[in-house]
């Protein structure tokens, strides 16, 4: 026990930089530190972004930890923006609604976004209903297939470009997609595999396919035009890799199939 203690606060001690004392005069923060915050773009529906506790209103996961580990290296206040869905984030970026997000990496949120190095990995793969013909992510596009995205998400963007025969129907949030799935009306959800194994269990008798259609990296962003800013979350990131904490936040989310992603390069 006085090893596992020893260890955190050791992760602490490096992601905290001394409770953002370093980052006083750091440059590259510098606007943050004048605003006293760090406002967290947070896309709820997902366990392995962020969730909300319809009852209690508690927001958690893995991009709210990422957030408040950052704001206090920093040494300012966390305030979470929230957004329906992980897909809506995006729209922020163009008001300068955040000032950090954490979001799987696509090239099409590249271009309002600039990502840091990914920090954690799963894979794409489908929900099926009981008795679904499909046995493996390439069966999906088929003519007459209908999946299940939110609008926006990550799934979506990749299987727009991917598909060649299947329809995608698009929704507002991840629940919604389950639903759909519930109700007969589209064949297959697509999402990250830890959110469809959190999903199943809401469609009695449905399964998870065994084999992905795309490996997917999550990741930091900043909004366009904050080279400085950029260069500051990825030290976060690398140090968060290595002192452990991404690895505990995996962990104690309870997250299947989520991985942390190699050092950069």
């Amino acid at each position: 026990m006085k090893q596992i203690c020893a260890a955190f606060a050791l992760g602490a001690a490096i992601l905290g930089g001394m409770d953002g004392a370093h980052a006083q005069t750091d440059a590259r923060v510098a606007d943050l530190l004048k605003a006293g915050k760090l406002r967290v773009g947070l896309g709820l529906g997902s366990p392995v972004l962020a969730v909300k506790d319809a009852a209690s209103g508690e927001v958690r996961g893995p991009a709210l930890e990422m957030g408040r580990a950052l704001a206090k290296r920093i040494g300012v206040e966390f305030v979470g923006v929230e957004y329906p869905r992980p897909g809506a984030v995006l729209e922020g970026a163009k008001k300068g609604a955040w000032d950090v997000a954490f979001l799987v990496v696509d090239p099409e949120r590249a271009k309002e976004a600039d990502f840091a190095p990914p920090h954690m990995q799963s894979d794409f793969t489908y929900l099926v209903a009981r008795g679904s013909s499909l046995a493996k992510a390439a069966d999906a596009d088929r003519p007459g297939v209908r999946i299940a995205v939110p609008k926006g998400d990550a799934s979506d963007l990749l299987l727009t470009r991917m598909l060649k025969n299947a329809e995608l129907v698009r929704t507002d949030t991840i629940a919604a997609a389950a639903e759909l799935l519930r109700a007969g009306s589209v064949q297959a959800q697509a999402a990250p595999r830890p959110v469809l194994m959190a999903e199943s269990t809401k469609v009695p008798g449905s399964r998870v396919l065994g084999d992905g259609f795309a490996v997917i990296s999550f990741a930091a962003l900043v909004p366009k035009g904050h080279p400085g800013r950029l260069a500051y979350v990825s030290e976060f990131v690398e140090d968060a890799k290595a002192s452990g904490l991404v690895s505990r936040i995996i962990r104690d989310a309870g997250l299947r199939g989520v991985q942390v992603a190699p050092a950069a390069r």
